[in-house]
C-alpha cells in the first residue's frame, strides 16, 4: 500500500513538474517573440531620413496618425519596417468575419470545422496582403512629398524607393502576422493581442517619465500629478468592471426519466456581456478613418478638398469625433449580430429541452434574447465611444 501511494505521489509530482516546465517554455517563448517585435520597431525603413520623418510626424502627433503610432509602439513615428504593425491583419480579420455573415458560402465554410476555418484564414491572409500593399504604397507616395527643416523625408525618391517601401512594409506585416500565430500556438495568450498590447505599453514608461519630469521642474503641481494617477487607476477599474459585467439569463432543463432514474432538472444561466464586440469596433473604425487621413495628410501640394479632409479628420475635430462615434456604434451592433445569433441560440435551447422561465421556447425566446442583447449593445457601444 505504501509503495502504491509513493508511486502515485511520484507520478503527481512528475505531472506537476512537466506542466510547470511546459508553462515556463511558453512564457520564455512569448517574451522572446515580443523582444523580436520590439527590436523590429527600431529597424529603419530603407531610403528614409529618420530625423526628417520624426520631425514631420511630431506635427501630427495629436491627430489620427499619432493615435495609429500609439498602436505601433512608435514604429510609425520612427518609420521602421514594422510601421504598419499588425493592423492590416486585424482589419482583414474583421472584414472576413463580417463577410462571413453576409455571404452564405462563407458562412457554410465556418460550419465545416477545421477545413473551413483554414479556408477562411487563407482568405484573411490574401486580404491582409492587399490592405498592406494599399497602405504601404500610400505611405511611400506620401513620404516622397514630405519636407521639413532637415530636408526631404526620402533620400532618393522614385520607383525603386516605392517598390522597396511596399515590399518592406508588407513583409513586416506578414512577419508580425506569422509571429502572432506562433505566440498563440507555442506561447501564452493570443499573439495578436499581445503584440498590440506591447506596442501600447511600450509608450507608458516614456509618458510617465515626462509627467514626473514636468512635476520636478514645477510645470505641473504635485496635486495635478496625484489627481492624474488617481484618475488613471479609476479609469482602469471602471474598464475592468464593464468588461467583466454580464447579464445572466436563467435557463432551466426539465426532468426526464430514463428507466428507474431521473435526469435533468438542472438550473443554469446564460451570460451575456455588456461589451460583446470587444475592441473590434474602435480598431476597425480607426482603420477606416486612417485611409483618407493618410492620403490627405501625406499629400504634398494637395488641393483644397484634400486639405479640408486632413484638417477635419484630425484627432479631436467635430467631424472626426462624429464619424468615429457613429462607426463604433454601427460596428458594435453589426459585430454583435455576427458573434451571437438569437435565433440559433433559441433553437439549440429548444432542441436540448432548455427554456427561459416565463418565456415560450422558440421564436419568443429568440425575441427575448434579441431585446436584451440590443439593450446591452447600446450600453457597450456608448462605453466604447
Amino acid at each position: 500500500m505504501a509503495s502504491a501511494a509513493e508511486q502515485l505521489a511520484a507520478n503527481l509530482s512528475l505531472g506537476v513538474l512537466s506542466k510547470a516546465t511546459e508553462l515556463k517554455k511558453r512564457i520564455w517563448f512569448t517574451l522572446g517573440a515580443l523582444i523580436v517585435y520590439r527590436i523590429g520597431t527600431y529597424i529603419p525603413l530603407p531610403g528614409v531620413d529618420a530625423n526628417a520623418m520624426t520631425e514631420m510626424l511630431q506635427q501630427h502627433s495629436g491627430g489620427i496618425l499619432g493615435m495609429f503610432d500609439m498602436f505601433t509602439g512608435g514604429a510609425l513615428r520612427r518609420m521602421t519596417v514594422f510601421a504598419l504593425n499588425i493592423m492590416p491583419y486585424i482589419s482583414a480579420s474583421i472584414i472576413v468575419q463580417l463577410m462571413t455573415a453576409a455571404i452564405p458560402s462563407w458562412e457554410q465554410l465556418k460550419k465545416e470545422g477545421e477545413q473551413g476555418r483554414k479556408k477562411l484564414n487563407q482568405y484573411t491572409r490574401y486580404l491582409t496582403v492587399f490592405i498592406a500593399m494599399f497602405q504601404s504604397y500610400g505611405i511611400a507616395v506620401g513620404l516622397e512629398g514630405m519636407r521639413g527643416t532637415f530636408g526631404p523625408a526620402v533620400i532618393e525618391p522614385g520607383f525603386f524607393f516605392r517598390f522597396t517601401c511596399v515590399v518592406t512594409l508588407v513583409g513586416g506585416t506578414m512577419f508580425l502576422m506569422w509571429l502572432g500565430e506562433q505566440i498563440t500556438a507555442r506561447g501564452v495568450g493570443n499573439g495578436t493581442s499581445l503584440i498590440i498590447m506591447s506596442g501600447i505599453v511600450a509608450n507608458l514608461p516614456t509618458a510617465l517619465a515626462s509627467l514626473l519630469e514636468l512635476g520636478r521642474t514645477g510645470a505641473l503641481s504635485p496635486f495635478f500629478i496625484l489627481g492624474f494617477i488617481v484618475l488613471a487607476v479609476a479609469t482602469i477599474a471602471f474598464i475592468v468592471f464593464v468588461e467583466r459585467a454580464q447579464r445572466r439569463i436563467p435557463v432551466q432543463y426539465p426532468k426526464r426519466q430514463v428507466g428507474n432514474r431521473m435526469f435533468g432538472g438542472d438550473s443554469t444561466h446564460m451570460p451575456l456581456k455588456i461589451n460583446t464586440s470587444g475592441v473590434i469596433p474602435p480598431i476597425f473604425a480607426s482603420s477606416i478613418l486612417l485611409i483618407p487621413a493618410t492620403i490627405a495628410g501625406f499629400a504634398s501640394g494637395a488641393p483644397g478638398w484634400l486639405q479640408f479632409i486632413s484638417q477635419e479628420l484630425s484627432h479631436g475635430q467635430p467631424l472626426y469625433l462624429a464619424l468615429y462615434a457613429a462607426m463604433i456604434i454601427f460596428f458594435s451592433y453589426f459585430y454583435t449580430a455576427v458573434v451571437f445569433n438569437p435565433e440559433e441560440t433559441a433553437d439549440n435551447l429548444k432542441k436540448y429541452g432548455g427554456f427561459v422561465p416565463g418565456v415560450r421556447p422558440g421564436t419568443n425566446t429568440a425575441q427575448y434574447f434579441d431585446t436584451i442583447l440590443s439593450r446591452l449593445t447600446t450600453i457597450g457601444a456608448l462605453y466604447l465611444c
